[in-house]
């Protein structure tokens, strides 16, 4: 297995790194320092966490060529879009962007490789789910949800979402043809015809199991996702495993949606002898999940 080292660089480095509030125990680095140690590149990638109310500030202070980009998590995907002079289509279907890229003239690129992070963890980890039919349930309004209802309508899928405040959902989905908003007191009848539920909603986040939806409604075939991967096994996907169902987590996802962010921040792909996966599993159990 790969070890976790990162190689000597100097003052002329290639940096780019992760922001988000919190960032603390982010993979993020250590996913793409270790793909940069492989690669033999002068180069390093470091989290950032700003105030919240000075996003802006600090991505200002990034313009003209001091970093090549910035990966970027809650709370400042939307936000994120926001103050990008282009975009990419997936940015902008999803209203929000895991990924800026800065140029040497001061402009910066949106885009959001979350939806292709979505469809890799979906096929790695439950091959064959794009052939049920039926519909897929997505949980949260926010901007992982964004990403996610993007992708899967994209793909063509029809996408119901659900949300504790449906006027969020109901916002969510007048944005895209083929997505609506469900009634609480529906989910079970939702449920009931679903082949995909994917949480992107931050409950299971570190334990938490705050989540309630009817997963003995589903179909046995049923796949169930869920976005958060700390812990990797949430009560979402306990429950759906002692169910007898599929389960794909949120480590498949970031490792999917980092493959095409260090091909943009670096210009290269990834090293394909690096176990990412291995390594941010070690460091999960390192701190406990």
């Amino acid at each position: 297995m790969w070890r976790r080292e990162v190689t000597a660089f100097s003052g002329a480095a290639r940096v780019a790194g992760v922001v988000g509030a919190p960032v603390r125990q982010s993979l993020s680095p250590l996913i793409h320092n270790a793909w940069i140690a492989a690669a033999g590149l002068d180069a390093v990638y470091v989290p950032f966490s700003p105030e919240a109310d000075k996003f802006d500030a600090f991505i200002s202070g990034l313009r003209r060529g001091s970093m090549a980009g910035l990966n970027v998590t809650l709370p400042f995907k939307q936000a994120a879009l926001a103050l990008a002079d282009r975009a990419d289509e997936p940015a902008r279907a999803a209203g929000a962007a895991n990924l800026l890229l800065f140029d040497d003239a001061g402009a910066v690129e949106a885009r959001n490789t979350d939806g292709i992070g979505l469809l890799y963890a979906l096929d790695l980890q439950a091959p064959g789910w794009a052939a049920g039919s039926g519909v897929v349930v997505v949980l949260g309004a926010g901007g992982a949800a964004r990403g996610a209802v993007a992708a899967l309508v994209v793909a063509g899928f029809t996408v119901r979402i659900v949300n504790r405040t449906r006027e969020r959902a109901v916002m969510l989905a007048q944005t895209f043809d083929g997505a609506d908003a469900m009634e609480g007191e529906r989910l079970a009848d939702v449920f009931a015809e679903a082949f995909l539920v994917i949480n992107a909603t931050s409950a299971g986040l570190e334990g938490r199991g705050d989540l309630d939806p009817p997963l003995q409604a589903l179909p046995p075939q049923a796949v169930v996702m869920d976005m958060v991967y700390r812990p990797l096994c949430t009560p979402l996907l306990r429950q759906a495993q002692a169910r007898g169902l599929q389960t794909v987590d949120g480590l498949a996802m970031l490792v999917g949606q980092a493959i095409p962010s260090f091909q943009a921040l670096f210009g290269r792909p990834v090293p394909p002898q690096v176990d990412v996966r291995a390594l941010a599993l070690a460091a999960l159990e390192e701190g406990g999940q």
